[in-house]
């Protein structure tokens, strides 16, 4: 008894040659991507709702999805609170550096050159040291101003920066910081050095007070603290009450600008132009009080 199917399929023809990866070209496979049929070695392939898809497909189709987005427009992400670790740890180190030149903890402030030079000396300021309106809000005086600030940028910093997004989140910062620095230019004694990161951090108060009012939820505990802590400048010598102030009602403003001001357009990138634009125009008026300080001081001055 014969069989002549037999030898013709296995035996006397050859095995066609088996798929290749075509990601890998040195492996065969006989799995395909059910998505784009391609051969894939299981290497690159990842399970899908229906089939397996190889690593090119699962990229396209992740570009394809919207990220989440929050009220402000900020994306997202797992790195909560990446941005205001950074900012805490700039404080410590510009803490440590000058207690390392003060020798001294709770003293760090006299002997050290980079609180000399950083300091917001309002006549310093006027003769063209412009980085103290910045650097003045990352020095602090002793250990006790450091841990109460940074403790309050941790707990407040954090939340404000998930909703606004990181770069909207360093926006608001820096624009409090320069609001407090123009509000000690402009209102307080001009011959007192002013330090501290509490400026930035009662304008990140007033972002969450903002925040909760566009959730439509209440502020009050937001402005519960903020009083407290208006209280706690008035009440205690040595508190930069301006300065404080002076941040609340910039990073206040910045944040209603980013989320009020373009509420009502559709586009998304007009949107976010609009938001900046809001911000850069808070920044703008607190430079130009600056400048008109500068000016007078250097008119006092004789210069």
């Amino acid at each position: 008894m014969t069989n002549p199917g037999w030898g013709g399929a296995y035996g006397d023809q050859p095995t066609p040659p088996q798929s290749r990866c075509v990601r890998h070209p040195d492996r065969p496979t006989g799995l395909a991507c059910s998505r784009c049929g391609r051969p894939a070695c299981p290497q690159c392939l990842q399970a899908a709702a229906v089939g397996q898809h190889c690593v090119d497909c699962v990229r396209a189709g992740n570009a394809q999805v919207r990220r989440a987005r929050t009220v402000a427009g900020g994306s997202a992400d797992s790195t909560y609170g990446l941005v205001t670790y950074v900012i805490m740890a700039l404080n410590v180190l510009a803490f440590a550096a000058t207690a390392l030149q003060s020798r001294s903890v709770m003293d760090n402030t006299g002997a050290s050159s980079l609180y000399e030079s950083l300091a917001l000396f309002p006549p310093a300021v006027a003769l063209g040291d412009y980085e103290r309106l910045i650097g003045s809000g990352f020095l602090h005086y002793g250990l006790i101003h450091l841990l109460v600030n940074m403790f309050a940028l941790y707990i407040i910093g954090r939340d404000v920066e998930a909703i606004l997004g990181k770069t909207r989140y360093i926006a608001v910062y820096v624009v409090s910081l320069v609001g407090g620095s123009a509000s000690v230019m402009l209102l307080e004694d001009p011959f007192t050095a002013t330090v501290g990161a509490s400026g930035a951090i009662f304008g990140l108060l007033g972002a969450q007070a903002i925040i909760l009012l566009k959730l439509r939820r209440s502020p009050t505990p937001a402005l519960v603290v903020i009083g407290l802590n208006i209280v706690i400048s008035i009440t205690i010598p040595g508190i930069s009450l301006w300065g404080h102030m002076g941040g609340l009602v910039a990073g206040a403003l910045a944040t209603a600008g980013i989320l009020f001001v373009p509420a009502r357009v559709q586009n998304r990138r007009t949107r976010s132009y609009l938001g900046w634009a809001a911000v850069a125009a808070v920044a703008v008026v607190a430079l130009a009080v600056i400048a008109f300080r500068v000016l007078d001081l250097r008119s006092r001055m004789g210069l």
